[in-house]
């Protein structure tokens, strides 16, 4: 394998499936003409982020297995020669929806499929009402361009995940993301709100010597009635295997950011901070648990 660049796509998105797929297409050409070879876009790139509010209307946006944002970006991506992932909406069947991502191969064929296993339930966050929680635990993905692990959002804040997916074989950890903050919290909050978002991820990066591409959106979504609506942060971010900034997007502007994966460097961190080689496995057996009782 041979170094290889990554780029994260931040945008602002609406709530037109159509326009937002020309639009992620459009931004998709831009990040490859720059030279990027793995492209992320944002969490549920084909809509607002409708689960401000629990209403079963919002299940039309949900889209079958293979079908129009496979087909699209597939055909982007042989075209292209690039691998592309695209967070979606997948209706499994009637009542069994989940928020997933397609990691499509340099040739149009599916490289892995990832579920969102780590559903949130906050204010104006209420994903348990549409989404079912991932079954197909945490995976490498390995494209022609290098072995890619795909989280999604919530994970961010889950070190077991992102230890997991680069045990696995991942070089890079990508995290699809729709973070913002509630704009009558982000006076008081919203600093430490954003820094801890920041920060969970590069420990990631450090502890697992990965490297670490956030891709967020933009724009305030105030669609409901009587509500503040969200701030998307923005912020998207890319992190080299000690936690270093190789890259970092504005809270309010769409933007590619571009950072190439140095395999040799990942290479180099690891043997000079092995922490896989004394981790205590024969130690963390009630990291299965629940809880830990006295």
């Amino acid at each position: 394998m041979k170094n290889y660049k990554i780029a994260v796509v931040q945008l602002n998105l609406n709530n037109t499936p159509d326009n937002n797929l020309k639009k992620c297409i459009d931004w998709v050409r831009k990040a490859a003409e720059k030279g990027a070879e793995v492209i992320c876009l944002p969490e549920l790139y084909s809509s607002h982020y409708f689960c401000q509010s629990e209403d079963t209307e919002n299940f039309s946006l949900a889209e079958p297995l293979y079908s129009t944002s496979f087909q699209a970006f597939s055909a982007l991506a042989k075209e292209l020669g690039v691998v592309i992932i695209v967070p979606f909406f997948e209706k499994r069947m009637a009542g069994i929806y989940h928020n997933s991502a397609y990691i499509i191969d340099t040739d149009g064929s599916e490289a892995g499929l990832y579920r969102k296993m780590h559903i949130p339930d906050d204010p104006h966050f209420y994903e348990k009402f549409y989404f079912t929680p991932g079954d197909l635990g945490f995976r490498n993905n390995s494209t022609k361009k290098g072995n890619i692990g795909t989280l999604i959002c919530w994970d961010q804040w889950y070190p077991e995940a992102a230890r997991l997916t680069a045990l696995k074989g991942s070089e890079v950890l990508f995290y699809p993301t729709a973070i913002g903050w509630h704009p009558q919290e982000k006076e008081q909050y919203g600093t430490n709100q954003y820094g801890a978002w920041m920060n969970v991820m590069k420990g990631h990066a450090v502890a697992n010597g990965v490297y670490v591409a956030a891709a967020n959106r933009i724009g305030l979504e105030k669609y409901l009635p009587d509500t503040n609506g969200i701030e998307f942060w923005g912020a998207s971010f890319i992190a080299g295997p000690q936690g270093e900034i190789l890259a970092q997007a504005s809270h309010d502007k769409e933007e590619i950011l571009i950072a190439e994966v140095d395999l040799d460097l990942q290479e180099n961190v690891r043997q000079n901070w092995p922490f896989f080689r004394d981790r205590r496995i024969d130690a963390f057996q009630d990291l299965t648990k629940r809880a830990i009782d006295k």
